[in-house]
């Protein structure tokens, strides 16, 4: 189920995160879905989706961070 637009995005994402955040997060679960498509490359029982989800938010955290009041900015 990889995301073709930002506004395919899950509302968590499309609601939380700026424009660029929702691309990066966009291409690394694209990106994601489709290196760990043998359940034999993920780590414990996670499905397919779980871990791109997993992957995606840990790129958006390489460049972004939830500042005090909840926000994601830009690091």
């Amino acid at each position: 189920m990889p995301y073709d637009k930002r506004s395919d995005l899950p509302d968590s994402v499309r609601d939380n995160l700026p424009a660029h955040a929702q691309d990066i997060y966009k291409e690394a679960f694209n990106s994601a879905w489709d290196q760990y498509r043998d359940p034999d490359e993920r780590r414990d029982d996670a499905s397919r989706e779980e871990v791109a989800h997993r992957v995606a938010w840990a790129a958006v955290k390489r460049d972004y961070h939830k500042d005090k009041d909840g926000h994601w900015r830009r690091s």
